[in-house]
């Protein structure tokens, strides 16, 4: 039997070849990611290549895995390209401008590559491998997931003080008067956080008054926070995630390592990003030790024993930080009607949720008695001697004198007395405190760009 030549078609020889040019003119996505991580995974030959596979398919979903990928190089020469394959691609010349470059992403329409979820978790998993859980694809995010960015430590890098040893105010010689100090009241039970302390820790876990607590302090946007961890019957252990949004700390939480936003009380990405789960704030304070120790003879307060060496000295931790208006990490947008560190008091009611409101500080101290309101709310702020900020609904009641200390009288010649979880009347009504905490203006701002502003 002879052997039959077969001739194709000149049709499907054209077909085929193609189809070759097009697969590869046209990588399959797995592809691009796999070439993307190899510019910082990879070895010099790995990463010239990468480079070379980049450069030739570009589309502009990639410029935020490049960017990511010059920021972490340890290698300066493939940062170098990076950033000369950036300016070339997107005509924009910004050079080694980190925050420059993301700045300008952010204002710009998302583009993401259908598996920068995969990236992401790829990438930062070899710094730390827990990371690689926060950005699984099948995880929902309700934030853009480039204006995520890594703060520079692993998960609980900056280790939360759980359950911390407390003492009486009586043993808090490391104090003194002028010291900054978080007061928090929970069903009669009184604590002190000095700022000293918890700047080197940024989160506190606690049952305080027969509540669980989670005590956030996101020093990059100077606002200390407080939460009930249980929410509708679970209780939520929460720690730092290593990684921020807009400047704001992220946490997690241990269960489902679905990443918070601490501004908002709620996940962002993760499982929990797609069920109704908002924390309750409790109301605190930023006053001095000796204002605080002059309310609450019996408080509570941070112990230097926290298991943990550190310069516990005041001002200490992030000096150069607050020195300066300058931040670390950068938002989309400012808005230059208050410096960005100037501190603003915050509110957001759980019956208002779209309607948040800042009122500068240095407005308040020179109306240490003020009224407002959200939807149909009205309340007063009290700022005292110190300088310290308490909110409390109002009802109607108009104050026409407050001493700045304790006592209050209202139009109606009624004494009053400022306790911190009400305001007691001589009659025996009561007013409730009310959640608010102090904050720097820009960090307030990027998190609620429709807020309220009273300077």
């Amino acid at each position: 039997m002879k052997a039959r030549n077969r001739h194709w078609p000149i049709g499907v020889l054209l077909w085929m070849l193609l189809g070759v040019a097009m697969a590869e003119n046209n990588p399959a996505p797995q592809e691009e990611i796999d070439r993307l991580l190899q510019l910082v995974t990879g070895d010099e030959s790995a990463r010239n290549t990468a480079l070379a596979f980049v450069d030739r398919h570009w589309r502009p979903e990639f410029t935020i895995m490049v960017l990511e990928a010059a920021y972490l190089t340890r290698d300066a020469p493939t940062a170098a390209k990076l950033i000369t394959l950036l300016e070339q691609k997107t005509g924009q010349h910004f050079g080694y401008a980190i925050n420059t470059w993301y700045v300008w992403l952010w204002n710009r329409p998302p583009r993401l590559h259908p598996l920068y979820a995969q990236f992401k978790s790829r990438l930062y998993g070899l710094i730390d491998p827990k990371f690689s859980d926060y950005f699984s694809p099948e995880r929902t995010s309700t934030i853009r997931l480039d204006e995520v960015r890594w703060g520079g430590v692993v998960q609980d890098g900056i280790p939360p003080l759980r359950h911390p040893k407390m003492i009486p105010a009586g043993l808090a010689d490391y104090l003194e008067d002028s010291d900054i100090v978080f007061g928090l009241a929970v069903n009669g039970a009184a604590r002190a956080y000095p700022k000293r302390i918890l700047a080197w820790h940024e989160m506190f876990t606690d049952d305080i008054g027969g509540v669980p607590v989670t005590g956030v302090y996101c020093t990059l946007c100077g606002a200390v926070i407080p939460y009930v961890s249980r929410y509708r019957g679970v209780t939520y252990r929460l720690g730092t995630s290593g990684f921020l949004y807009r400047s704001n700390k992220l946490m997690y939480d241990q269960a489902t390592q679905s990443l918070w936003n601490t501004l908002w009380g709620k996940p962002v990405i993760g499982p929990l990003a797609e069920q109704d789960v908002t924390l309750e704030r409790l109301s605190i304070v930023t006053t001095t030790w000796g204002q605080w120790r002059h309310r609450h003879p019996n408080t509570q307060v941070l112990s230097l024993d926290t298991g943990y060496r550190r310069d516990y000295s005041e001002g200490a931790a992030y000096h150069d930080y607050f020195a300066t208006d300058d931040l670390m990490f950068n938002v989309p947008q400012l808005d230059k009607r208050l410096k960005n560190k100037d501190e603003v008091l915050a509110l957001l009611f759980r019956e208002y949720p779209d309607q948040p409101l800042a009122i500068s500080a240095a407005y308040l101290a020179r109306n240490p008695l003020y009224y407002d309101r959200i939807g149909r709310l009205d309340f007063v702020v009290l700022t005292d001697s110190s300088g310290a900020n308490r909110v409390y609904e109002a009802r109607g009641v108009k104050f026409v004198k407050w001493d700045g200390d304790h006592e209050l009288k209202d139009d109606k010649g009624v004494s009053w007395t400022l306790d911190e979880d009400k305001l007691l009347a001589s009659d025996g009504r009561a007013l409730t405190r009310l959640p608010a905490h102090r904050a720097f203006w820009f960090g307030w701002y990027a998190a609620y760009t429709h807020t309220r502003l009273v300077d």
